[in-house]
């Protein structure tokens, strides 16, 4: 289920300078986000540095200096405004005051990030450092801690998406999406971007 968690503060007001941000844990579906909200007509950031592989066959989105938040490298949110740009859950907290930000944070079953990490770094022939009852710990954990932070930022409305209702139901979970971002977008075309065959790494049971 899709879950919505709103705040309203004076600091909302003025959504001239308003960010479509798509976050979560690696390996969470923040690709396939992004490349429904290029399809509907959403103007993202990227460069394309990362091309398209194996683990992502529709292409990363991904923008490099994203990855300098930590140091204070935000020049470039300026040129941000209306658009969509993914940035991984543990950046979220040197977003830079100043700008009104709409996250779509991703949400999936940790056992098949775990399981899409792993396939991931077996095709780079690389070895984890931590085991995976370790790494879930981890995950749990700072989940745990950037929702307590989520829910505390004026500054900051986020839509929790399922990436598994995502993939098996579209039609309804874009909707939500589409009703969250608050911009005119072609729904039909980001409906169409969520693919089944795709996905390859599911918990058990599923």
């Amino acid at each position: 289920m899709l879950k919505k968690l709103l705040k309203v503060s004076p600091a909302q007001k003025d959504r001239s300078k308003t960010i479509i941000v798509v976050s979560g844990l690696p390996r969470s579906g923040t690709s396939m986000m992004m490349n429904m909200l290029a399809a509907g007509g959403v103007p993202i950031v990227s460069d394309s540095i990362r091309n398209a592989d194996e683990d992502n066959p529709n292409g990363y989105f991904e923008f490099e200096p994203v990855k300098q938040l930590s140091e204070g490298q935000t020049d470039w949110l300026a040129d941000a405004d209306h658009k969509a740009v993914k940035i991984v859950s543990a950046l979220l907290e040197y977003l830079p005051a100043g700008h009104h930000y709409k996250i779509l944070f991703m949400e999936r079953d940790i056992k098949e990030i775990l399981a899409s990490q792993q396939k991931m770094l077996d095709r780079r022939n690389e070895e984890s450092k931590v085991s995976d009852a370790e790494m879930e710990e981890q995950f749990q954990k700072h989940l745990e801690n950037i929702k307590f932070w989520l829910a505390r930022q004026p500054s900051m409305e986020v839509l929790y998406v399922s990436y598994n209702q995502l993939i098996s139901n579209p039609d309804e979970n874009t909707h939500a999406i589409v009703d969250f971002i608050g911009i005119p977008v072609d729904e039909a075309k980001m409906r169409s971007v969520p693919n089944k065959g795709l996905y390859r790494n599911r918990a058990s049971g599923s």
